[in-house]
């Protein structure tokens, strides 16, 4: 790292904003500091170290330059993973990355070439698993009244924020793009970041934590939708009960109407859903979103229903209503009048309601690292940019971020997406243009790495990197309490 005199303070040259650093000082980063007139990087080189642990997931098999198939195991060696974090970063990228490590691999010369790319284009795909109504699709999501993202579409189960991207980094205002990168800083280091969206909930999301949603924690993700629990559970139901109503804000479902009643031959109860009718025994629009019985605005489950049919419903009809996670339900029996009364539960409908919420997973946030690996990061790896994309394209390269397995986009440039949890604690970084600074590492043959047109004089032994100073971790560590001090000692102030 090049460092140049300003008055006693040192130039930093690890991103654009270019820091006049005083002695024992940090830059705006708290990356890089100057101690004793040398430029250094705070935090220690990770090494993942492989033989601490089993059952690390293999990597794709990789076609090699000669023709023949490779199944070099990169992360599952009795070897240490050199990975980017603390490695520093070489702005702009015309210069070799920070390290470029070769060592033997069953016999393999293998190279890694890491470095902490900055990424002014990149984002977090965040997996909210809840039934709570958090806002409508496209609605903005703000921290500090600044808007950071928006609701994607709903999956199964889960709610679904992109948050961050350079719109927000560098489209909007000083401000904006602050308040952006600090959420997304905070989320990929698996910390909690509270957001609101408009005209919707107030959440906190943290990776591998449940959300928290209007100040309540979510306990269950739902075992499926209205239609779908009542296959799992119609025989269960059907010598208990004349009638179940699952409720969902996307498709409500009524056990005489299913199939599956059909088959249980369950007669008709004459019990009409409000709702536009689909396939039998499946209604969607009962009601409006919300956080009450099933993600819909209702905390009584009667709303939902139309009058009874005099024609078919009959004075003691037992009804059940329940939502998809087992968190609400309720019984009912139809007077003279055939309206619902609520009665005591039977047993069997009490232990129901316990097994559908057995049968649902807990609820948790996910939070995916997205970004695109371009511009100039890539001339830190070769002199030949594009060559490092096909060879990633071909399975030649193998990227990870932070030893992580990185998911790789398909179609042009290399963009990458990776689960935070998987990676050491404190990953991530920022510099204040605003980017965020991320690990990323691409593992190939040595002669791939020439063939490739790498910075070949830059290669260095593994043994030329290890010292005292590395930061070794097992998997266990990665998935450690990230807001610990004792996972990261050496940012203690």
């Amino acid at each position: 790292m090049s460092k140049k005199a300003v008055e006693g303070k040192i130039r930093c040259d690890a991103c654009p904003v270019a820091c006049y650093i005083a002695d024992g000082k940090a830059g705006a980063c708290d990356r890089y500091a100057n101690h004793a007139g040398e430029l250094v990087r705070l935090d220690p080189l990770t090494i993942i170290d492989m033989a601490q642990e089993k059952g690390v997931k293999a990597v794709p098999f990789m076609r090699t330059t000669d023709g023949n198939d490779w199944d070099g195991d990169l992360l599952q060696s009795n070897r240490p993973f050199i990975t980017a974090i603390g490695a520093g970063t070489t702005y702009p990228d015309y210069k070799p990355a920070p390290f470029i490590v070769s060592q033997e691999v069953d016999g393999v010369d293998m190279v890694t070439v890491v470095t902490e790319g900055i990424f002014s284009y990149c984002g977090v795909k965040v997996k909210i698993d809840t039934d709570r109504h958090l806002g409508d699709e496209r609605a903005v999501v703000r921290m500090d009244g600044e808007a950071i993202g928006h609701v994607m579409t709903s999956e199964y189960g889960s709610k679904m924020l992109s948050l961050g991207g350079v719109e927000h980094l560098t489209g909007g205002s000083k401000k904006e793009g602050r308040v952006t990168c600090d959420a997304l800083l905070r989320l990929c280091n698996c910390e909690a970041v509270e957001v609101t969206v408009d005209d919707g909930a107030t959440v906190v999301i943290q990776a591998g934590k449940a959300p928290i949603v209007n100040g309540v924690e979510e306990k269950l993700m739902r075992v499926g939708c209205g239609s779908a629990t009542i296959g799992m559970f119609a025989s269960q139901w059907a010598q208990h009960v004349d009638e179940v109503i699952v409720v969902d804000d996307h498709i409500t479902g009524q056990l005489s109407e299913h199939q599956a009643g059909k088959m249980l031959s369950v007669p008709p109860s004459g019990i009409r859903i409000n709702g536009r009718r689909s396939t039998p025994g499946r209604y969607f629009q009962v009601a409006e979103p919300g956080t009450g019985w099933g993600g819909t605005n209702i905390d009584d489950p009667l709303e939902i229903l139309k009058d009874a049919d005099p024609k078919v419903a009959w004075q003691g009809l037992r009804l059940f209503m329940v939502s998809t996670t087992g968190e609400h339900s309720a019984y009912y029996e139809l007077d003279k009048d055939l309206k619902p009364v609520a009665v005591e539960m039977p047993a069997e409908l009490k232990a129901s309601t316990e097994l559908i919420a057995e049968n649902c997973e807990p609820s948790v946030c996910s939070v995916l690292f997205m970004g695109g690996a371009g511009g100039s990061l890539r001339a830190g790896v070769t002199v030949n940019p594009v060559r490092l994309t096909k060879s990633v394209k071909d399975s030649l390269a193998y990227v990870s971020c932070g030893g992580a397995e990185a998911y790789v986009w398909p179609g042009g440039g290399i963009t990458v997406m990776a689960n935070v949890q998987d990676m050491p604690s404190n990953a991530f970084g920022y510099v204040p243009t605003p980017a965020l600074v991320a690990p990323i590492e691409f593992t190939m043959r040595l002669s791939d790495y020439a063939a490739l047109g790498g910075h070949m004089s830059d290669v260095k032994p593994m043994d030329g990197v290890l010292s005292e100073k590395l930061r070794k971790v097992g998997q266990i560590d990665r998935r450690s309490n990230p807001n610990d001090s004792r996972n990261y000692p050496w940012r203690a102030k």
